[in-house]
């Protein structure tokens, strides 16, 4: 009776997306943070270079800028893949620019850039990170004034329910999703929380990760009409398990051999 219950209010304050809206999602699988490894650095150029002449979809990240620029970038400091150091907030998109990613040629690039070279041959999915803390309007902003005019496929998702309810609202045309973890989530609290965020964001599509699956409520709500990607998948046996279990993996490494 509960679960019930809870997929009513689920279908009524999260409706399904049209089928034909999401369909493309699940008819690629997505090379996360690019193709990268030995031969290329993450969310680089040089790595979705490699996705895009293997066929894979992209899967890149969004930090913004000190000047309202959405830059691709996965962490919050500079540290782990530069030789430079600090917030890469506290940095403008022409200083970013400059800084070379670590053991590589390429430097950090503008998610305008990204989608020049991508040009609509393969589809992205774009994440983009967040604090509690702070407001997401101006990442929203910025990466919704970058994809302006352009035309291949693509997404948006994030951990943060607000932001995919920032979209539906304001760039309701934009396909979005709730990256979901159920890690130290498994009990009531953590279902409770997972549908309240599922119900704020009214996303059109789920992320989980892979270690969850199978999950009662990845698989609720796929049955319902979302597809469900999954991340990161790392091995054979993971491909595997999404391939029974969610509809496309976000993947690196053996994941994708």
């Amino acid at each position: 009776m509960r679960s019930l219950l809870s997929g009513l209010i689920d279908g009524w304050l999260s409706a399904p997306p049209p089928r034909e809206r999401v369909a493309w999602l699940g008819q690629w699988r997505y090379a996360h943070r690019g193709l990268h490894g030995a031969d290329a650095v993450e969310n680089s150029p040089a790595a979705f270079a490699l996705a895009i002449e293997a066929g894979l979809g992209i899967e890149c990240d969004i930090q913004r800028s000190a000047d309202k620029r959405a830059m691709v970038f996965h962490d919050w400091e500079l540290d782990r893949l530069t030789g430079e150091k600090g917030a890469v907030g506290a940095r403008s998109a022409a200083e970013l620019e400059t800084i070379a990613l670590t053991d590589s040629e390429d430097r950090i690039a503008t998610l305008d850039a990204v989608l020049e070279q991508v040009a609509g041959r393969v589809p992205l999915l774009i994440e983009i990170k967040s604090k509690r803390e702070k407001r997401v309007g101006p990442v929203c902003l910025a990466v919704r004034r970058a994809l302006e005019g352009y035309t291949g496929l693509h997404a948006v998702m994030s951990f943060d329910p607000r932001i995919p309810r920032w979209f539906a609202r304001q760039s309701p045309r934009t396909l979005r999703g709730l990256v979901v973890s159920e890690e130290g989530k498994k009990g009531f609290k953590g279902a409770w929380e997972r549908h309240a965020a599922l119900r704020h964001a009214r996303p059109d599509f789920l992320a989980c990760d892979i270690r969850d699956l199978p999950s009662r409520f990845a698989a609720a709500q796929r049955r319902r009409g979302l597809p469900v990607l999954s991340w990161t998948v790392r091995s054979p046996e993971l491909r595997e398990r999404a391939a029974e279990h969610a509809d496309a993996p976000i993947a690196e490494g053996e994941g994708l051999s």
